[in-house]
């Protein structure tokens, strides 16, 4: 909501709302922060059913609003920053210009229309003094004359103004594509994995469903940069991702996590089924072959390690990742280029 929306608000009733927030907020234990108070006046004033929802869920699973939690709750359902770093009202302003545009083009629609209406009449006055029909005819048609120039005219410039909305649109829309794709191996980013395991992790505790995570990462690849320099690199990167995007399902979300390092989120999947889908991507992997153009040299066997861990009832992104991690790291000290799940994990960590 706006400040202006505020603004609109009934003061009595604003208040009341803002006191319901404020103790809502001290009941949860959330630090009193104007970014967090605008996420629980929003929360308790009831605009927004999606923000509700998520809410609900995390108090029903107890978990600790803490400064994670809180950031993201203001930047998915309150943020006011756009793609790029775009504030929202730049782009309002903007809009407003074609809107501003848009009234002057019917106010003078309005004005023109009078005019016609009154030349219109005021030939009707010459028709009962008895003027000469012939010039009343003459006389009407140029004043529907002038009148279908104005209306062409006006077209037109609506029109104009329509082409720059949708400019406007596609520009957006690019831009809001690009913050989320990474510009190197073309999967979604940082951001946008975040977007999208929040509405996964909300729909697996609503559904009762499972959700699972494998992290890869890439064997001694700071050899391939330090080798065969960091185009090499950034090949293999590209190739590993290109293995992973063919691999996995078009409801899965495969994403560059950072570094060499790349990730996948598989809504619906357990551990295990997770853990098959991860491997048949190492073995992928593995057989691939990156052959320098400038030399005709083929470059070294490329493998991956990849640590899979499953979502655990209200737990954050954080958390999960944090298991894939150990996971992976485990499978690199197994000698590399194999899978560690996390119940793998803590057997082999009870064992030794």
């Amino acid at each position: 909501m706006t400040d202006a929306a505020l603004d609109e608000l009934d003061l009595e009733y604003a208040t009341s709302v803002a006191e319901k927030a404020f103790g809502l907020m001290a009941q949860q234990r959330v630090p009193p922060t104007p970014n967090n108070f605008h996420v629980w006046f929003k929360y308790s004033l009831g605009t927004s059913p999606i923000l509700k929802r998520a809410i609900h869920i995390l108090i029903g699973n107890k978990r600790k609003f803490d400064a994670q939690i809180n950031q993201e709750l203001f930047a998915t359902y309150v943020g006011t920053q756009g793609a790029d770093g775009v504030s929202v009202n730049n782009v309002s302003q903007q809009l407003h210009s074609v809107m501003e545009s848009a009234k002057l083009f019917l106010t003078t629609a309005i004005a023109d229309n009078r005019l016609q209406m009154q030349a219109i009449s005021d030939v009707a006055d010459q028709n009962e003094a008895g003027v000469d029909p012939k010039r009343l005819v003459e006389s009407l048609v140029q004043e529907l004359a002038k009148a279908a120039a104005r209306a062409t005219q006006m077209e037109a410039n609506f029109v104009e103004k329509t082409r720059e909305l949708d400019t406007i649109r596609d520009s957006l829309n690019k831009s809001e594509e690009r913050a989320r794709t990474d510009a190197l191996t073309e999967l979604p980013n940082r951001r946008a994995l975040e977007d999208f395991f929040r509405t996964a992790q909300i729909t697996a505790m609503e559904e009762d469903e499972p959700l699972s995570v494998f992290l890869i990462d890439i064997d001694h690849f700071k050899k391939f940069n330090d080798n065969f320099g960091h185009v090499v690199g950034d090949q293999v990167i590209r190739l590993v991702a290109k293995v992973l995007r063919e691999r996995v399902r078009d409801k899965d979300l495969p994403a560059r996590y950072g570094g060499e390092e790349l990730i996948a989120v598989l809504p619906g999947a357990e551990l295990a089924a997770c853990r098959t889908v991860a491997e048949r991507i190492r073995r992928a992997i593995a057989e691939c072959k990156i052959t320098r153009r400038s030399t005709g040299e083929v470059i070294p066997s490329i493998t991956v390690s990849i640590g899979v861990a499953q979502f655990q009832l209200g737990e954050s992104m954080t958390d999960l990742i944090d298991r894939c991690d150990r996971a992976l790291y485990q499978a690199k000290r197994n000698g590399r280029n194999c899978i560690v799940t996390e119940l793998e994990l803590e057997r082999e960590m009870a064992a030794g």
